[in-house]
């Protein structure tokens, strides 16, 4: 590291706010955006003091090894991804903001390089221009991949509510729960039907399951497949199964795959296996 780095270095540092200030005054009106113009003062603090670390992190690249230029660069990747995901706002808004920013800490580069003359050399510049511009890519780089990260535990979490939701045990007592179905039923959300409730069962110690069907508008072959599997399994496992709210044509599926609901008890209507005893006292 040469001196004229250390000068281009302590030169940004002190001017850290003046960048700021140029690259949000370049913001333009963007409904719902947290770039736009008219974003709030929220906004534009939260934004200024971001940008900081976005300038603090490219002037450490300048110091070489002496530099903490990979702390700084995830320090500043984490922060903005969560910030990002957290207003929702699209990368490709980011990277474009990303650019402006670029463009804005290279102007004050230039400046630099007028206020000092002839003292800069070509090799300065050279040095200089591979050093930002590889910080900046290496930033861009570093946030797209954190972004992702946030994004898909975000999605993950999501999924793993709405598989929940999917499948919600109502425990009507100690032993006693309702499972009512919701939707259309397909092979996948069978699947987890499968693997999920018989443990959630187990877990909530359930001894009696009534699984209504009421709500559920098509099932087909492999959907009612799976739906019988499960009542077996729940049986092995000491658990007794009462299906309600059954459809003609969820019936007839059955019988046509030869599935033998016999020795399950069935009911038309969830409040008809609810008034017919089960230790539920009828609600009058």
């Amino acid at each position: 590291m040469s001196n004229m780095d250390m000068q281009l270095h302590d030169y940004l540092i002190n001017n850290l706010c003046a960048i700021s200030d140029e690259w949000l005054a370049q913001r333009i009106e963007e409904k719902g955006s947290i770039y736009s113009v008219d974003a709030g003062e929220t906004a534009e603090t939260k934004l200024r003091e971001q940008n900081r670390l976005t300038n603090l992190a490219v002037a450490s690249s300048l110091l070489g090894e002496q530099g903490d230029f990979e702390k700084n660069k995830e320090q500043w990747a984490l922060i903005v991804a969560k910030s990002r995901v957290s207003s929702n706002t699209p990368i490709h808004e980011v990277l474009d903001a990303l650019s402006k920013v670029r463009k804005t800490y290279w102007s004050f580069i230039v400046k630099f390089v007028e206020l000092k003359g002839d003292e800069v050399t070509r090799a300065d510049l050279l040095k200089w221009g591979i050093t930002i511009h590889e910080a900046f890519d290496r930033l861009t780089v570093s946030f797209s991949e954190m972004y992702y990260q946030v994004m898909d535990n975000r999605l993950s979490a999501q999924l793993q509510l709405i598989e929940e939701l999917g499948t919600p045990i109502i425990k009507v007592n100690e032993s006693v729960g309702v499972l009512p179905l919701v939707g259309d039923i397909d092979t996948l959300r069978a699947q987890k039907f499968l693997e999920d409730v018989p443990a959630r069962c187990t877990e909530q110690h359930i001894e009696h399951l009534f699984i209504d069907l009421s709500g559920v508008s098509i099932i087909d072959t492999m959907v009612a497949h799976q739906i019988f599997r499960s009542t077996q399994i729940l049986k092995l496992l000491g658990i007794k199964s009462t299906i309600t709210g059954i459809r003609p044509e969820i019936a007839q599926t059955a019988v046509q795959l030869g599935l033998n609901f016999s020795q399950i008890d069935t009911f038309s209507s969830l409040q008809q296996a609810l008034e017919n005893g089960f230790r539920i006292i009828k609600d009058k």
